[in-house]
């Protein structure tokens, strides 16, 4: 199982857990479905971003890594 899949299996149990709370302190259920929205897009942003490759570099030695990035002039 990769990484990505852990981390949001991992943070769906974790977005579950907080709906739960909110729904037995009585939040009313739209609130509770427009939370778990945005928290379920924040998971899917950071998981990417935690779980993304590196660029090797080919000057580097093994295990180091490298981002890249590109810019364009306009």
């Amino acid at each position: 199982m990769s990484s990505f899949s852990l981390y949001m299996i991992g943070f769906f149990v974790f977005v579950g857990g907080l709906a739960y709370g909110a729904f037995l302190l009585g939040a009313p259920p739209t609130y509770i479905a427009v939370g778990a929205v945005i928290l379920i897009g924040i998971g899917l942003m950071s998981a990417t971003n935690r779980t993304r490759s590196r660029d090797v570099s080919p000057d580097a030695p093994v295990g180091e890594t490298t981002t890249t990035t590109t810019r364009r002039e306009i």
